[in-house]
């Protein structure tokens, strides 16, 4: 459980980070990799309207919400609404 509790309709989410090679093998330095657009749902906010819950995989646009670390972890702080898809398993 996270410390962290978003008011309304913001979601917070944990960045899936992608592969460091490529589909030949090639490893990617640090700088080379894009940002995620992947995460996983930690927390949700209050607001009834959110069809997220958590656990959740989700599709948000690159450059959405706002980055921070707590205890080593990076999360996404963002609106609801910039999250574009759930991924079904």
């Amino acid at each position: 459980m996270t410390k962290i509790e978003p008011l309304g309709t913001r979601v917070l989410i944990r960045p899936l980070e992608q592969e460091a090679k490529t589909s030949s093998g090639l490893l990617l330095p640090e700088t080379a990799k894009e940002k995620p657009q992947m995460g996983e749902v930690v927390a949700v906010g209050d607001d009834e309207s959110i069809k997220l819950k958590v656990g959740d995989k989700v599709l948000f646009a690159k450059y959405s919400g706002t980055e921070f670390k707590l205890e080593g972890t990076e999360y996404l702080l963002m609106e609801c609404s910039d999250v574009l898809a759930r991924l079904k398993a």
